[in-house]
């Protein structure tokens, strides 16, 4: 957290207008708070927590592209990580799973004294207890950071995972970035969408375009649209081909 003597600096973030009008008003009443910014959507949120370094956002569970439980995994990886409060109209059943992980949550419509109360609980920390959320749900984007900022790579423009030492390189539509994701933890969450082609590459199943034997009987996967080609290790090939159910290559 930044001075404790400072005010709180809060991001709200929230696809509905009204809910975020109603929010600032709360904030602008509440002592020793203020508003750092808004967002309206989980990837401009952290645009803005990556430049404006919040202690705290209010964060909307639903929202589309990319909801609020996977915008907080995102926002844990920050230098400067914010705390986070989730906003839902679920009600306490419904949240369970976020009580003992999250630092908070509040429900629509937000009450003053119940939004104070979690503001005095996230000042008092002093980072996100949210890596247990992980566990929740598959994300739909990873997050590469470069800097200060989160770029934002969509897992379905992913071609494959590569590791070199203690990071993975994405290859992607795009071009390839370094995650701080673990081969073994991509190929967790994402069970049924990666293959183990090599024990230091994962390839993307929707993109491979097929799997080459060369002359010695080496394999190789062959993506489509690019020119990385991985090598298979031969303890995996026999399992490689019946994942994919093809035949052997003649």
């Amino acid at each position: 957290m930044n001075d404790p003597v400072a005010p709180l600096s809060v991001l709200v973030v929230d696809d509905e207008a009204p809910a975020r009008e109603r929010l600032v008003r709360l904030i602008d009443e509440i002592p020793g708070t203020r508003l750092a910014a808004e967002a309206a959507t989980g990837r401009e949120a952290l645009e803005r927590a990556a430049e404006l370094r919040p202690d705290v956002v209010l964060l909307d569970v639903r929202m589309p592209e990319m909801d609020g439980v996977e915008t907080a995994r995102h926002l844990a990886l920050l230098p400067a990580a914010p705390a986070v409060v989730f906003t839902t109209a679920y009600d306490e059943y419904a949240l369970a799973a976020f009580e003992a992980q999250a630092i908070g949550y509040l429900l629509k419509p937000v009450r003053r004294d119940k939004l104070e109360a979690a503001l005095t609980s996230a000042r008092r920390l002093t980072r996100p207890l949210l890596a247990p959320l992980g566990a929740l749900q598959k994300r739909s984007h990873f997050a590469a950071r470069a800097r200060d900022q989160l770029k934002l790579i969509p897992v379905a423009d992913v071609l494959a995972c590569v590791a070199d030492q203690k990071y993975v390189t994405l290859h992607h539509r795009q071009g390839s970035d370094l995650v701080e994701d673990s081969l073994r933890s991509i190929e967790e969450e994402f069970a049924g969408e990666f293959v183990r082609a090599h024990r230091s590459a994962l390839a993307a199943i929707r993109h491979i375009a097929a799997v080459d034997r060369d002359a010695e009987g080496r394999y190789h996967v062959r993506l489509r649209d690019s020119d990385l080609r991985l090598e298979v290790s031969r303890r995996l090939a026999g399992d490689l081909l019946k994942r994919l159910k093809v035949g052997e290559p003649s």
